[in-house]
């Protein structure tokens, strides 16, 4: 598959190519250039476009912002500071890190104080101070800050315990001791016959336990009335492990949640109660000998369980465990006809069993009947398991929120708890969002209104992600409405306003909007054409801005938090050599569909001539992650790929860059499409792109190749093994051959689990359509794959060898790069082997 003209097609000296659009010119990219010779060497050399700004936010007193910047070449990471007035830039110092303002911690409601952690410590930042005041200095790690509303105290959590420093005078005061087992003091239950039998009997025993039951409770009300006493431990049993616990501002209360317990039990459900984990082999180590990593646990070996909620009252020192029976639709079973359908199945496949009359010999008319009696009907619907996705008190602690999420993936509850001072408090269900396919990972955000008696949330049930509010006993009311999606909501402080992201005006641009309560229109606060997300200032009165371009990675700007007001910019941090290079900027297309009642959108890259030109080659870029989208006019997260594809147009080819059906940006129905059935609808959609571009850009339908990573590679596989006729060569890397041994989270989601939905894994899964493979295949994975692991390609090479496909498809593997390959040498590797594959087989058109 080598081809000769590669060398001298990639490395020569490439011409710039057409100026950039005006929109572009306008934002700020830059104009027409020469450019450099460019090679795969070049571009993907580490930090060859430079690096951006990460993790930006406000200074405390809005007067500067900072962020993070990793070096060139580097893995170390300065924190900079930029002064809004001046503009003058600077590397925060080591020696005055501890000076600097952190980017989240807790504030009063008065806004007087911000408690945060810094390095495990504990800060305070008091109003009229010029500095933080650090208020531990422990080899301990001090977490979960928190300004209490009584008194000035600041709470946080060491280990599993909470604590309360005051501020005046610097007492560190237990608040709460959290402990896994039994009580060492609790006295046995004597219940049962023997027991009582031998306190009837025995009167030592008796005598003893009486006095040990007195030195308790005296011990109990002594440590209870003297102030100066830390107060007694929680005991919370035996079995579980602490998942997380919260507590209320108030200082009265806490949430404590717990799971199972064990080396594999985490919070969610990859891996809960004993999901299996598998064994990864490392080949290339520093010790010579091959060694084994535990990766993460496959779909459908775990048996999630439903964590106990428990909620502690610290004054009264007691504690209840929340009832969440009581949610609505926890009994349904969803997926009750798919388990039907799997059991029939293996019935079918299992051999018969022997017959009453085969083994005793009795007549098969006489042979007992099946029990048809009460005691032999099925049991009540067992209740769903499901997980708690977030857990938020109101500014005031006396209200609780919880988000609840079944873990078949097809409900979501919010629910309310107000803590009371006896019995269990109900948990009142206050919204119910259910999806016959699966709920979607992002759009789940919720808070509390001004006032702390009603939810703001963002919910896709109209379609696309909205902002809903609702009080208890209420209906929820849009808060904005229109086919677009919103995201990243964040209150403002007077509670009269939101700030938010949308894609109001185009499924590819994301600008910064204002939502007033009362009406559901978005007010437009910058118009940048690009992706642009905004942090407002603490005194809300401007924004930070992080926006980027098709051929401009993310930069920061400032502007006036106001619609019509001008961004200024604080940063440029591409290098000379990339800013000089006339990169091909995409077109951004919309596609008709012959599927679904809608278009597709895409990126085109065209190569530079000034006459029209047919039976062009082309190749077809598939984004990875599945829900993910590129074809959009922000700056690629496939920032290899986007200059990979300048190179393939300068080459001749045409690329498209397709947002096939689950693709994010583009409403609830565009990502469910694929629910029991991925790799159909995308391949429908690959069809349509790949007849728009012969109909519409001179393609020759005969020289078309495909490549992705991840997802891209799955459905790159998926194409040449189902629908050959659509390309003469692919190039599948790191992809998934059989959804079967992927993650739990990602893959229940969309398929349910093996045992439950067998037949959509196996309409899913290229290993089962391998023996469609016709055309040249090129597989690329790296052997460290925590992710995808480097077993769904050997599996998979196995089945085409004994298919007998050995000359048809090759591979390259990389002993040390994991998912996302970490060194130059690979990249250029890996894309010098599709440049030939491509090279090969459609510069000329291949036979069909």
């Amino acid at each position: 598959m080598r081809a000769p003209v590669l060398f001298s097609m990639l490395f020569l000296c490439l011409a710039g190519l057409a100026p950039g659009s005006a929109q572009q010119v306008a934002a700020g990219a830059p104009g027409p250039s020469i450019a450099a010779p460019l090679t795969l060497e070049t571009i993907m050399a580490l930090d060859w476009t430079g690096t951006p700004p990460d993790q930006p936010y406000w200074s405390d007193d809005g007067k500067a912002v900072y962020y993070s910047q990793r070096r060139a070449g580097s893995e170390v990471v300065d924190l900079h500071k930029i002064e809004i007035a001046s503009g003058h830039s600077e590397i925060v110092p080591p020696a005055g890190l501890g000076q600097a303002d952190a980017p989240d911690g807790a504030w009063s409601i008065d806004r007087r104080l911000k408690a945060f952690v810094r390095e495990g410590d504990l800060f305070v930042r008091e109003s009229g101070r010029r500095a933080p005041r650090q208020l531990t200095r422990t080899a301990e790690e001090e977490s979960a800050p928190l300004v209490l509303t009584t008194g000035a105290r600041i709470a946080f959590r060491r280990g599993d315990s909470f604590h309360a420093i005051d501020l005046d005078t610097g007492l560190d005061s237990t608040l709460v001791e959290l402990r896994l087992g039994k009580d060492p003091d609790e006295l046995p239950d004597r219940s049962a016959f023997l027991d009582a039998q031998q306190l009837r009997l025995f009167e030592v025993l008796a005598s003893s336990e009486k006095r040990a039951q007195e030195k308790r409770e005296v011990d109990r009300s002594a440590r209870a009335a003297d102030p100066t006493r830390t107060p007694a431990p929680f005991f919370l049993g035996e079995g579980h492990a602490i998942q997380r616990a919260e507590l209320a501002p108030s200082g009265t209360h806490l949430l404590v949640v717990l799971g199972p317990d064990g080396p594999q039990a985490q919070a969610g459900n990859q891996g809960a109660a004993g999901g299996k984990e598998d064994s990864m082999p490392l080949f290339v180590t520093a010790s010579g000998y091959v060694e084994t990593k535990k990766i993460r646990p496959k779909v459908g070996t775990g048996k999630p369980e439903t964590p106990k909620l428990l909620l502690l009252d610290l004054a009264r020192h007691s504690q209840v465990e929340l009832d969440l029976k009581t949610l609505p639709g926890l009994a349904d079973d969803p997926l009750a006809e798919l388990r039907q359908a799997a059991e029939a199945a293996k019935a079918v496949a299992a051999p018969a069993p022997p017959t009453a009359a085969a083994t005793t010999g009795t007549d098969p008319a006489t042979a007992a009947q099946p029990d048809t009696s009460a005691a032999s009907k099925p049991a009540a619907p067992k209740l769903r398991a499901i997980r708690l996705d977030g857990a938020l008190w109101n500014e005031e602690g006396d209200r609780l929120a919880l988000q609840l999420i079944s873990e078949d993936n097809k409900d979501r509850w919010l629910a309310i708890v107000a803590p009371a001072p006896a019995g269990v408090p109900p948990v009142l269900a206050l919204f119910h969002e259910n999806d016959p396919a699966w709920l979607g990972w992002r759009f789940t955000d919720f808070g509390w209104m001004k006032g702390g008696r009603e939810l703001w949330f963002l919910s896709e049930s109209s379609g696309y992600s909205q902002l809903y509010a609702q009080a208890p006993g209420g209906s929820k009311r849009a808060l904005t409405q229109g086919p677009f999606e919103v995201d990243k909501p964040r209150l403002a402080r007077d509670g009269k306003s939101f700030f938010v992201s949308a894609n109001r005006d185009s499924p590819g641009v994301y600008e910064a909007y204002r939502v007033h309560l009362g009406t559901p229109q978005l007010e437009a606060l910058t118009v940048t054409g690009g992706m642009t997300y905004a942090l407002p200032s603490p005194d809300e009165k401007q924004l930070l801005l992080t926006s980027s371009w098709p051929t401009r990675p993310p930069e920061l700007f400032v502007q006036a938090a106001r619609a019509g007001a001008s961004p200024k910019a604080l940063t440029k941090t591409t290098t000379p050599a990339f800013s000089a290079v006339a990169w091909s900027a995409p077109e951004i297309v919309r596609i008709p569909s012959t599927h679904f009642a809608g278009a597709l959108q895409a990126r085109v890259y065209t190569p530079a001539t000034t006459a029209p030109q047919a039976g062009l080659p082309a190749v077809v870029f598939i984004h990875g992650a599945g829900y993910l989208q590129n074809a959009h006019q922000g700056w690629s997260d496939y920032s290899h790929e986007f200059m990979f594809h300048t190179l393939l147009a300068r080459a001749g080819y045409v690329v498209l860059d397709l947002d096939y059906r689950a693709s994010s940006g583009y409403g609830r129905d565009f990502r469910t499409a694929i629910y029991r059935q991925m790799g159909e609808p995308e391949l429908d959609d690959l069809e349509d792109g790949v007849a728009w571009l012969v109909a519409q850009r001179g393609v020759d339908a005969k020289r078309l190749g495909a490549y992705g990573g991840s997802y891209g590679g799955f459905l790159t596989m998926m194409a040449l093994f189902k629908r050959p006729e659509l390309f003469a060569a692919g190039a599948a890397l790191r992809p998934v051959s059989d959804w079967a041994h992927y993650n739990a989270v990602y893959t229940s989601a969309i398929l349910n689990t093996p045992e439950v939905d067998p037949e959509a894994y196996r309409r899913s899964s290229p290993i089962e359509f391998a023996a469609g493979l016709t055309r040249p295949l090129l597989i690329c994975h790296g052997m460290v794959d925590d992710n995808v692991a480097f077993q769904d390609s050997v599996r998979l090479v196995q089945r085409l060898i004994e298919l007998g496909k050995t000359d048809l498809f090759e591979t390259a593997i990389y002993p040390l790069e994991p998912h996302g390959f970490k060194e130059p040498t690979s990249w250029v590797d890996e894309y010098k082997r599709i440049f030939e594959l491509f090279e090969t087989n459609l510069k000329e058109a291949a036979p069909r």
